[in-house]
């Protein structure tokens, strides 16, 4: 990811998500569940897109808040695919709502997202990739290893000598 060090810093969308959140543990649920979704939304498409359109995912999502998410009907699917603010794609919409109920699920069983990212044991990627094949749909490989170092659970975020990886280190000691 060292080229993401490189252009981004400066950057009015690049800049401040890899200067402020690329790499940063997070525990906060709509904002796993946000991250999770703006990687689903990727696939296929530049990242520069999603940072653009990412103010009108949220609003267009309520906020990714898991809850209301799942709760989404055939309706809301027609709102969202009719708003120029987002990806308009539907089987990325259909795979947020279905995430968003597979979610509640793993809350029930363990308290929040980050309990049960907390609780698995994993430290390949493709064992990540397998777990999350079983737990949420539309989650391939680079879906799951960019949100997983999108959080801090990965490593590879940043260069080595990048002053965020050097932030990052620091924080973790």
């Amino acid at each position: 990811m060292s080229g993401y060090c490189d252009v981004a810093p400066g950057h009015p969308f690049h800049g401040p998500y890899h200067d402020e959140e690329y790499g940063f543990p997070l525990t906060d649920e709509a904002a796993l569940f946000e991250r999770l979704c703006l990687e689903i939304f990727q696939a296929g498409l530049s990242w520069l897109i999603v940072l653009k359109k990412r103010d009108s995912m949220r609003t267009a999502f309520d906020g990714f808040e898991p809850s209301k998410v799942a709760a989404y009907d055939d309706f809301d699917v027609e709102r969202l695919l009719a708003d120029p603010g987002i990806i308009r794609n539907r089987r990325k919409v259909l795979a947020v709502i279905e995430n968003a109920k597979r979610l509640l699920v793993l809350q029930g069983e363990y308290g929040s997202f980050a309990g049960w990212l907390a609780a698995q044991t994993i430290t390949s990627k493709e064992d990540w990739v397998k777990l999350f094949k079983r737990s949420f749909t539309f989650t391939g490989g680079e879906v799951v290893g960019e949100f997983l170092m999108s959080i801090g659970l990965l490593p590879g975020a940043h260069r080595p000598d990048c002053p965020v990886q050097i932030r990052l280190d620091a924080l973790r000691r």
